[in-house]
């Protein structure tokens, strides 16, 4: 979340009126994230908060947005977007794709201990299983295709360590994908960005998912290693948290068991989400737009991640 694009009040209030929201009294940019331009807006009926999408197009969004309102219906807590009166759900300000959602209750749990991991386990299952259903397909953008893409493009940031190690990891990826262990492992709508600022939380009890705009259809495991590599992880050195870690795979396998396959390409996976986060984040520091409130993340925390990953594999 940054203010790439400024939005006045005044072109705020036009969405809202064709929405039928109400009278806006506050709008305020929202700080932090990289991709999209968010603001919380609110009006004399409520609290929501708006994007514009920098990178994604009109083509593209209706997916993610169309997931929400999908995963919504089924019980899930996640935003819910605001259609005006033809039913569309997908919107323009300042000539930018747009949308409004409603705000979630609570707040980010930023130091999660092992009943927060269990809840985002037991949910995140639910999700997946919600989604199974759900009629509009997209591969997942920042899957394996753009990593291969992106690695030459930041290789000439990276010190001969770090070069090597950023090219064995691909290239062991690339091998993984093509095998039939990977063929056979669940897939369907995944969030693929359910870090610990992405999930809402009242004390132990979680109140939403948000941020499905990396959303996209992979494995179902991909989305669980994503997880573990942030909810689970010391944040200071990068290490593996076992306790958090049992707590969120036995919440989650008490709603959706995982397969054989999913069991012995949980290693491998976990590396591939640390990869991909690595690679963004090297990405977004070295080669940064402009935005008025944009903090890139540091990628040294998933280069750490990853060589922890390769050192001590976590098995089941």
């Amino acid at each position: 979340m940054a203010v790439f694009t400024e939005v006045s009040e005044s072109q705020a209030q036009d969405l809202l009126y064709r929405l039928n929201l109400g009278e806006l009294t506050a709008l305020r940019g929202i700080e932090g994230g990289i991709e999209n331009t968010n603001y919380f807006v609110t009006t004399d009926q409520g609290e929501y908060v708006l994007t514009l999408f920098e990178r994604l197009t009109h083509e593209q969004l209706p997916f993610y947005l169309y997931l929400m309102k999908h995963l919504a219906g089924k019980g899930i807590p996640v935003p819910d977007p605001a259609a005006d009166r033809g039913g569309d759900v997908l919107h323009t300000v300042c000539g930018k794709p747009a949308a409004v959602v409603n705000k979630l209750m609570g707040k980010s749990q930023l130091a999660p201990e092992a009943a927060h991991c269990a809840a985002v386990g037991d949910m995140l299952a639910r999700m997946h299983l919600a989604g199974e259903d759900y009629n509009r397909s997209q591969t997942n953008l920042r899957g394996l295709p753009w990593w291969n893409e992106t690695v030459p493009v930041v290789l000439p940031y990276l010190d001969e360590a770090q070069s090597a190690l950023i090219r064995s990891e691909l290239a062991y990826q690339n091998h993984v994908a093509q095998g039939s262990t990977c063929a056979a492992l669940p897939r369907g709508p995944v969030h693929a960005d359910l870090f610990r600022d992405n999930v809402m939380f009242k004390g132990e009890q979680l109140t939403g998912f948000f941020d499905f705009y990396f959303a996209g259809v992979d494995t179902w495991l991909f989305d669980l290693a994503v997880c573990l590599n942030d909810w689970c992880i010391t944040l200071s050195d990068g290490l593996h948290e076992p306790v958090r870690a049992s707590a969120m795979i036995d919440a989650y396998q008490a709603v959706r068991p995982l397969t054989p396959a999913e069991r012995e390409l949980l290693p491998a996976m976990l590396r591939a989400g640390a990869l991909r986060f690595w690679i963004s984040r090297l990405w977004d520091f070295h080669l940064p737009r402009e935005a008025s409130m944009l903090k890139p993340h540091d990628p040294a925390h998933f280069e750490r991640v990853l060589r922890g990953r390769v050192q001590s594999p976590l098995t089941l």
